[in-house]
């Protein structure tokens, strides 16, 4: 069982933020300041806290004076623009009030008469602490939601990949009300060659095998882009952006019982396939007969454009090359060369250009 307002996982839609110096500093972020936090906006915990499994920002289970539980999510500086996270907490909100069963953002009370906290939002979901007079780094901005716990599904049962196709099928029916005004828009060519440059300028990628990557890397990014256009004109929707499995908390008793999503922080403008692609796995016929039976529940609810079966191997190729940027561009955060140490070597950058050589045939295929 997990409990979390953000799974564990990369977050490769990370790069669609604003972008913010590399050095992020949660030191302060002391137990004291989290629990204070919390009361300033009417939610007062017991002194129980515990850190929950994020890469991307900081979270906390929060345990309540009143025998309750909440998460509390300390937004990364600089990643987001407040209207970014605000529309994030607003289609939260609407797939809630349509029944979707995604957690929410709690609404705030501001209940610190001393202003050490700043609401914002309709109705106030996004909380900032004030900073000291003189400190100039970024305030952390935090939201909470209840605790919801739940494991990943199970894939290999056709019963619940017909009931997840359900789920996104009715978050796309919200999703495709109207589109995001403030965030990314995923675009193929900007993202792919976004995530190279910054690799490559940046110097991340060995000297000894730069020639090859590189290579690699450009041919598989036009197969990329080449593919995205030749389907144009593509619709486009708000989306959960990161639907891999992890991200998918399954519940099994209760009214509540099936999938549930518990964070939409890398929620995007993009093509129906994105929220669909990374439930499927294996072979090129293992995954079609899986997809099928995504869909068979999906379309019970949303249209299915069925040339986007063609994006799936691009989108695997994209995402690859945003996870290696992903990392260079939060290696600053002491936590990243701690998880992921083999980044950045010799061998990994060797891998990198043998999974985009097989990437490349299989888009070709």
């Amino acid at each position: 069982m997990a409990d979390a307002c953000e799974p564990a996982g990369p977050h490769p839609g990370s790069l669609t933020g604003q972008g913010y110096a590399q050095a992020v500093n949660y030191a302060d972020l002391s137990p004291q300041q989290i629990l204070d936090a919390l009361d300033s906006v009417g939610q007062r915990g017991d002194g129980r806290i515990l850190q929950l499994n994020s890469y991307e920002n900081r979270v906390f289970q929060v345990m309540l004076e009143d025998g309750g539980a909440v998460v509390a999510k300390f937004y990364r500086p600089g990643r987001w623009s407040d209207a970014q996270i605000l529309e994030e907490h607003a289609f939260a909100l609407e797939l809630a009030t349509a029944e979707v069963p995604v957690v929410p953002p709690l609404v705030l009370l501001g209940h610190d008469s001393a202003g050490a906290t700043h609401l914002q939002g309709q109705p106030p979901t996004l909380a900032t602490l004030q900073k000291s007079p003189g400190d100039d780094s970024p305030p952390h901005r935090f939201a909470v939601a209840a605790r919801c716990a739940g494991r990943q599904p199970e894939l290999d049962d056709p019963a619940v990949l017909r009931q997840i196709g359900r789920f996104i099928g009715r978050l796309h029916a919200v999703g495709r009300r109207q589109p995001f005004a403030h965030r990314h828009v995923m675009d193929a060519r900007h993202d792919g060659e976004r995530a190279q440059r910054l690799l490559l300028q940046g110097g991340f990628v060995t000297d000894a095998e730069r020639p090859a990557w590189e290579a690699a890397c450009q041919h598989a990014l036009a197969a990329t882009v080449a593919a995205f256009d030749a389907l144009q004109p593509l619709a486009t929707l708000r989306l959960h952006g990161d639907c891999h499995p992890g991200n998918v908390l399954w519940r099994q008793t209760g009214d509540a019982a099936g999938p549930h999503m518990v964070d939409l922080d890398d929620a995007m403008q993009g093509p129906a396939v994105q929220d669909l692609w990374m439930l499927v796995s294996g072979d090129r016929h293992t995954m079609a007969a899986q997809l099928n039976t995504l869909l068979e529940g999906y379309e019970q609810f949303s249209d299915f454009d069925d040339r986007e079966r063609a994006l799936i191997e691009p989108l695997r190729t994209l995402r690859m090359l945003r996870h290696s940027a992903w990392l260079a561009e939060r290696w600053g955060d002491p936590t990243f060369p701690l998880h992921f140490p083999y980044f950045g070597t010799p061998a990994y950058w060797s891998q990198q250009t043998t999974q985009l050589r097989e990437q490349l045939e299989a888009m070709e295929a």
